[in-house]
């Protein structure tokens, strides 16, 4: 065989990195587990929306037709999703294990070359996410039966879910190969992925609603649409609702991405995966990022910037809490400079930009609808963003000290069971606190800016909505008391995330495994609660309010918007608006109320098991 084939092969599918990779996995069941669960979803959406879709009774073509294509849209929407979800779960291998110090020293000796080391790994994850992507693709082939779907739109949307998952290979790998990150930082990974698929659909919401957008109206593709998968999708699959601009109109770059998004988002997601394969090339047999930032010392590079030598682990004593448990949880996260700065730096950001959207709105630079439109989405985000940390902290609170051996040692103390969960709640709990305040004070400062009668600009502060029957009312352009409920929900949930997360932490053999069961569980009860709430309030009288508020989501929405959120009870009366509010607040309390009791039962059970349960995995790692 001559030599340039076989080096091609080593790259790729004899690369002997990939082989370990795919074969050890191979034999895991969680792989199995995930990929049924994959395609069980699919098939499960798409019978449903087929029979959603499709009348009773006789069906002509032109009926079957558009069923299947709007079944191919929902499902294509999934399959992106469900992508970007278990992309970042399988890849989390390359950051935690690969990562390790230990294992790059081994790896380093062999007589692999910089390219083969990197693409082994690259390859050999992203082998199970494409393997994953294309096993769905005879499910996709039985909608052509309905008409409807063309075949290049199928083969167009496993482009743009392929380049997505190779993105996110890319990523995971770099940030591997760099060594500037440990097994902690795959939530971090994580937590990145989704928010930058929030914001940049905000932006693009964003841009349509001021008419930026391509098409007459100015409400399709913009130039946010080639950065975000699901937006290239959309362009793909509705033309009509979210047109692109007409071919010849722009030149250059531009025309690219306005033009043809889906093609742009994928030559955007390969020249990128391909500068990050680069980048890690060219570090990764000079000990990555991680030793290009330190001098020979082993200074970091900011300390000496500043004139600073090496960090002195001598400490000032401090006062120790009650419980040492719940002192140390909310006093070691805050052990070094960059988790400080990153933690004010949310709480003063976040701060400035809740007073700059108001002082906006007041001087009118920004329209009602602006400005609770980004109301809306500051928040959403900082809740996200606090939930996820929430849940980040707490999955790692307990597998994290048995990995490590700390709860060996702090197991062999008079601190007993109740003692330590109650404390690992309270001081997560306790750190917790100055993030959450962020988006309360963002609402609250909106809602006392109408509850003051807009600092003399009542227009402002109260404006006209029209209800379901049409009648035209005036309602606060946020409610007043959206800081209080904000904050009465808030805070239990916050902490039913952190029990939920203690829960999985204490029963995981391993971090990893205890964040992503965490994950799966809290989303899985927000997305329930939240779409019950989202979907009765605004159809259920004096009821649906109450609902409303046992998610965070459907609260928040509501406060910001009741006019249209809460529009069955605020049509049912002339004082329909008061009774919304009323019925609010008490959902808020009830919600509350739920979340504090089940905090306090999983905390009872964790105690009454806590023996049993370490006793079990005792010595693992």
């Amino acid at each position: 065989m001559p030599i340039f084939i076989r080096w091609l092969l080593r790259l790729g599918p004899a690369n002997p990195i990939a082989v370990r990779l795919v074969q050890n996995a191979s034999r895991r069941s969680k792989h199995n587990y995930a990929r049924s669960g994959y395609l069980g979803i699919l098939i499960i959406v798409l019978l449903w929306a087929m029979l959603g879709s499709t009348p009773t009774g006789d069906v002509s073509y032109r009926e079957l037709a558009a069923a299947g294509a709007s079944s191919f849209a929902g499902i294509a929407y999934l399959q992106v999703a469900l992508i970007c979800i278990i992309a970042p779960v399988f890849m989390a291998g390359a950051i935690s294990h690969e990562a390790n110090p230990k294992t790059w020293d081994i790896l380093l000796t062999t007589p692999m070359s910089k390219l083969e080391i990197v693409l082994g790994n690259l390859f050999g994850r992203l082998f199970f996410v494409l393997a994953l992507l294309f096993a769905s693709l005879p499910l996709f082939a039985l909608t052509q039966f309905f008409g409807g779907v063309p075949g290049r739109s199928i083969f167009a949307a496993y482009i743009v879910s392929a380049g997505a998952a190779t993105l996110v290979g890319a990523i995971a790998i770099s940030l591997s190969v760099s060594r500037l990150v440990g097994q902690r930082a795959v939530f971090t990974f994580y937590v990145s992925v989704i928010t930058y698929l929030a914001i940049t659909l905000a932006l693009d919401a964003w841009f349509r609603s001021r008419g930026m957008g391509a098409g007459p109206t100015g409400q399709g593709v913009t130039v946010i649409s080639a950065f975000n998968p699901f937006l290239a999708l959309r362009a793909l699959l509705s033309p009509a609702s979210y047109p692109a601009a007409i071919p010849g109109t722009y030149s250059g770059l531009k025309a690219l991405m306005l033009e043809s998004p889906a093609r742009a988002w994928v030559y955007a997601s390969l020249l990128l995966s391909g500068f990050l394969v680069l980048a890690s090339t060219l570090t990764v047999r000079t000990g990555g990022l991680k030793n290009m930032t330190q001098t020979n010392a082993g200074v970091p590079l900011y300390r000496k910037l500043l004139g600073k030598g090496a960090a002195v682990d001598h400490r000032p004593p401090r006062t120790v809490w009650s419980n040492p448990i719940a002192w140390r949880e909310a006093a070691a996260r805050n052990a070094t400079f960059w988790r400080i700065l990153a933690r004010w730096s949310f709480v003063i950001g976040g701060a400035i930009l809740g007073l700059t959207i108001t002082i906006l709105y007041h001087t009118q630079n920004i329209s009602t609808n602006d400005f609770q439109f980004i109301l809306r989405s500051i928040v959403f985000t900082e809740v996200f963003v606090i939930a996820l940390i929430a849940i980040n902290m707490a999955a790692t609170a307990v597998a994290g000290e048995r990995e490590d051996g700390t709860l060996d040692l702090i197991l062999t103390t008079p601190i007993t069971p109740r003692m330590y969960m109650t404390g690992k709640l309270r001081g997560l709990v306790a750190y917790l606190l100055p993030l959450i305040a962020v988006p309360v004070f963002t609402i609250g400062i909106a809602g006392l800016y109408a509850l003051t009668g807009g600092l003399g600009q009542d227009a402002l502060a109260h404006i006209p909505a029209s209800t379901v029957s049409g009648t035209a009312i005036t309602v606060p352009v946020v409610l007043p008391e959206a800081g209080l409920l904000a904050a009465l929900v808030l805070v239990p949930f916050i902490a039913f995330c952190v029990m939920i997360g203690l829960q999985w932490s204490l029963k995981s053999k391993g971090t990893l495994s205890a964040v992503i069961g965490t994950v799966a569980i809290v989303a899985i009860v927000s997305g329930i609660l939240g779409l019950c709430g989202w979907a009765s309030a605004s159809d259920m009288p004096v009821v649906g309010p109450t609902l409303a508020s046992l998610s965070p989501a459907s609260l928040l929405d509501a406060l910001v918007v009741p006019a249209q959120r809460l529009a069955e009870t605020v049509d049912s009366s002339n004082n329909g608006l008061q009774t919304a509010r009323i019925a609010l607040a008490v959902g808020a309390i009830l919600s509350a109320g739920i979340y504090i009791g089940i905090v306090y039962a999983v905390i009872s059970a964790l105690v009454k098991n806590f023996d049993t349960t370490v006793r079990k995995l005792a010595g693992t790692s």
